[in-house]
């Protein structure tokens, strides 16, 4: 099996905060791995040096089927082939989104023909024709935004997508759609890192392998069962087992909470 993504060892800290502390994770093509943890965690961080956000201090190695990232600015990662959806999508002022993606898919060496012809044929999969030619965003729901995020991805068919709790601040109807577009971007092509914000969408997308990540590592790692061990008793049963001290930073939560509408950050 093609490893689309490998990291390595990887630490990363911000303005004198270490917050990964060497994170090993390998994420094959193909396969949709969901990664979950409590709240400052560091998944988010995770993305964000990946992605190439500037401002961290960073070590160890990230591999995109084999070649190095770390070294390279965004636009060349994201050429390379990893695209990353965005927890708060924004809107983009007078750039219709038709016109961003023929920018974005010459950019990945796509040609024009074949880029309208994408552009249409998934559209009309993902429901979002009508939002083609509004500027990126506009006037659109929550739902909306991260729907057609995954469009865009569809569209461009990166190697490795990352996505950034692509269920914050939905509700459940947005989340059932969010869901289903997830599901429909699987690709024999494609190794998705999906960074969860609720659990519940694992009531209706079912990731390949479960990683928890605390203190700034991958702790454990499995498949059906430790989402079931997560829903019965939380981070709390994840610690005791693996014999790990909880942290005042990380909030303590009930094992109902895991389930429920109401949004908390993990």
């Amino acid at each position: 099996m093609t490893t689309a993504l490998d990291v390595r060892g990887l630490s990363a800290g911000v303005d004198g905060k270490q917050i990964l502390e060497g994170l090993d994770l390998v994420v094959p093509l193909g396969q949709m791995h969901a990664l979950m943890g409590p709240n400052g965690s560091g998944k988010s961080t995770l993305c964000h040096v990946l992605t190439g956000k500037a401002g961290y201090v960073v070590s160890g190695e990230a591999l995109l089927e084999g070649k190095e990232l770390l070294s390279l600015e965004v636009d060349e990662r994201a050429r390379l082939g990893l695209l990353q959806s965005f927890q708060y999508p924004t809107e983009v002022p007078g750039v219709a989104l038709r016109e961003f993606l023929l920018e974005a898919a010459e950019e990945r060496g796509i040609s024009e023909a074949e880029a309208r012809d994408r552009i249409e044929r998934e559209a009309a999969r993902f429901d979002v024709t009508r939002f083609l030619d509004r500027a990126i965003n506009n006037d659109l729901s929550g739902g909306e935004m991260k729907r057609s995020e995954i469009f865009q991805m569809a569209v461009l068919r990166p190697r490795v997508a990352l996505l950034d709790e692509i269920d914050s601040g939905l509700d459940i109807d947005a989340v059932k759609q969010v869901a289903q577009a997830v599901e429909e971007m699987r690709s024999p092509d494609l190794g998705v890192l999906m960074i969860t914000h609720y659990n519940r969408i694992l009531r209706y997308v079912t990731p390949d392998r479960i990683h928890v990540m605390i203190g700034g590592r991958i702790v454990d790692s499995g498949g059906a069962e430790l989402a079931e061990e997560l829903e019965a008793g939380g981070y709390k049963a994840i610690r005791e087992r693996l014999g790990l001290v909880e942290t005042s930073s990380e909030p303590a939560r009930r094992p109902a909470d895991f389930f429920t509408d109401t949004p908390f950050d993990v």
